[in-house]
């Protein structure tokens, strides 16, 4: 597999954050936002190129996953949580 470049590193951070701010589920969007941030922060000095690409692909499966998930919690609808709750002015 091709190295991938910095930017493209980026760009795939970018995509998973944006879809996992769509999740429905207060709780499931804060999960997933922590584990992004954390998967990436984690492996921020990873220099080897096989396991960057394989990084790479894992990241990329992960982002198929949430879209699905984020799909599938719009078809159900539930009740938001306390904390998703406009304050009363």
């Amino acid at each position: 597999m091709a190295s991938c470049s910095r930017a493209q590193v980026i760009s795939l951070y970018r995509m998973l954050m944006k879809e996992s701010k769509k999740f429905p589920s207060y709780n499931y969007r804060t999960y997933a936002l922590r584990r992004v941030k954390d998967g990436f922060r984690e492996n921020l000095h990873v220099d080897n190129p096989r396991t960057l690409d394989l990084l790479i692909n894992q990241a990329r499966e992960n982002l198929a996953v949430i879209k699905r998930q984020v799909s599938i919690g719009h078809l159900y609808s539930a009740q938001r949580t306390v904390v998703e709750k406009e304050p009363h002015l």
